[in-house]
């Protein structure tokens, strides 16, 4: 065998002993768990025979605590890029078959290297998270390497679009990262994100609880909303970071993706004439106005499970890629609180930094009162919602179907917010606050007077509460000053929808130049 060859024969053996991760026994450990290793999960991510590997070949540089003894090619994560749908993705997976997948600082430096090239080419990262955190026997490297990997993640930010599934544990210092990244994936019963596990929980407050009630999936989906996607099972879960990659661009420079469209767009639905019931105290299901307008009824939900009085996520109008954000009077009559306001915030302006533009159906009655609210801060967070809608400069269409009371109409994307269009169904009821309030505040001493004498102050209010009714529950006296710019049927929302986007394609709005606001946090 000539030199060449015995050379080449090395390569070969060296890139199967790499892909083996940390050999055939942790491989059947991870399977026994119901897990997939980090090279099957990248196989399964992207198209098939496109993954190009990086650093297949570098070791950690520890010698304490005989680590020098446990040296694996690729050191526990896989990195490289390939392709999601034809289109360019870079991905690092941590792999649990080497020391449990723990950080080292030669790791850090191979996740932050892809970071790096995603940046240079415009192109978005794919996290795949299963790791037992930083390794302990690296000491201030491992953290070292940790706060490179968030640096990194901060300046992506808005730049490239971030996607973080999380596929075992992921805790400590080590949740930072998903936290930062724009969107979260976890699995349901394998996967935990916490700061403090339940033995410090324990130690610290005698509280016993278990990785799953801290910190797991169904916690941070419906509790928390530190995750937006759930997943039963590891490929359920590439299957929807794909179609999520499908509404998004590659970069805060492009537009989204177009799709091709063979659903009318002059579709007309006359089921949603009918939709608003005659008691506005009465619920609809916002989800049967979304999937009747956009294409195909195809809606993509982010946080489905979590304030559930506020529906956001990714849809199509004539193929076009756009974020839905609407109220749900199916839940909570659809008011606005804490989480719902921080919720649909977050999506504004992760939208507004990739050029997806803003459809906003609205039926809000305010913001829910009592002192949970205000003491967790229910101001600034729906102020956080009002920021986001008036910062933003992609185009923004928005829809008043039923309520729209008070504050809580003008964080909805009002006209006043820079709204491009805004349509109102007739059934819209657009004031200051609802009938019955508003009746009882302004004939307060009228109602007062009356029933001292012994009239009857209560018919009294219900005809000044119908006079109310006939005045303002209506969207004419706000489309009399243009802040509504056209009053619309039903039937013909998707249609509107579609020409005020399409007119809106080009539009151009730039902010004040500044380093940044100071959105309240």
């Amino acid at each position: 065998m000539s030199n060449q060859s015995e050379k080449i024969k090395e390569l070969v053996e060296l890139r199967e002993k790499a892909r083996m991760g940390g050999g055939d026994k942790a491989i059947a450990k991870q399977h026994e768990k119901g897990k997939y290793t980090a090279r099957e999960r990248i196989n399964m991510l992207l198209d098939e025979g496109s993954f190009e590997e990086m650093d297949m070949f570098v070791t950690h540089r520890c010698t304490n605590f005989g680590m020098e003894k446990k040296q694996y090619l690729g050191d526990g994560v896989v990195t490289g890029y390939g392709t999601v749908n034809g289109r360019l993705v870079y991905v690092f997976a941590q792999d649990f078959t080497v020391n449990a997948g723990s950080l080292s600082e030669t790791m850090a430096l191979k996740i932050c290297k892809v970071m790096d090239a995603a940046m240079k080419v415009g192109a978005p990262v794919i996290g795949l998270n299963d790791s037992g955190g930083a390794r302990i026997q690296e000491g201030i490297n491992a953290l070292a390497g940790y706060s490179e990997i968030f640096q990194r993640n901060i300046m992506a930010s808005g730049v490239i679009p971030q996607i973080s599934g999380i596929f075992g544990p992921c805790a400590g210092g080590a949740v930072y990262s998903p936290a930062l990244t724009d969107f979260t994936l976890m699995m349901e019963g394998t996967s935990y994100m916490f700061l403090t596990g339940p033995a410090v929980v324990k130690t610290v407050l005698g509280e016993v609880v278990t990785q799953e009630e801290l910190g797991g999936a169904s916690v941070h989906s419906t509790k928390s909303g530190v995750t937006h996607f759930t997943a039963s099972n590891e490929e359920e879960a590439m299957a929807m970071i794909r179609q999520l990659l499908s509404y998004i661009p590659q970069n805060n420079l492009e537009k989204t993706p177009r799709m091709a469209c063979n659903d009318p767009i002059d579709r007309m639905e006359d089921y949603l004439n009918e939709i608003i019931p005659d008691n506005p105290n009465m619920p609809y299901d916002m989800y049967e106005v979304i999937s009747n307008v956009v294409d195909n009824g195809e809606f993509f939900e982010v946080q489905p499970n979590f304030a559930k009085n506020i529906i956001v996520g990714f849809a199509r109008f004539n193929g076009e890629s756009v974020g839905i954000v609407a109220n749900q009077p199916k839940f909570m009559a659809g008011v606005l609180d804490c989480n719902a306001s921080r919720k649909a915030a977050r999506f504004v302006r992760f939208c507004d930094a990739f050029n997806i533009p803003l459809v906003t159906l609205v039926d809000v009655p305010g913001f829910l009162p009592g002192t949970g609210q205000e003491y967790n801060a229910v101001i600034l967070h729906g102020a956080k919602l009002l920021y986001a809608f008036g910062e933003c400069t992609v185009p923004k269409v928005t829809v008043t179907l039923r309520k729209s009371y008070g504050g809580s109409h003008i964080v909805m994307s009002c006209k006043q917010l820079r709204g491009d269009m805004n349509y109102a169904w007739p059934s819209a009821e657009i004031a200051v606050m609802g009938a019955a309030g508003a009746a009882a505040v302004l004939y307060a001493k009228e109602a007062k007077a009356i029933k001292e004498e012994g009239g009857d102050a209560a018919a009294f209010i219900a005809e000044k509460e119908a006079e109310y009714t006939k005045l303002f529950a209506n969207p004419y006296n706000a489309a009399k000053y243009g802040y509504i710019d056209d009053v619309i049927e039903p039937r013909n929302t998707r249609f509107r929808i579609i020409r005020a986007l399409a007119q809106l394609a080009d539009k151009k709005m730039v902010n004040p130049a500044k380093k940044h606001g100071n959105i309240p946090l």
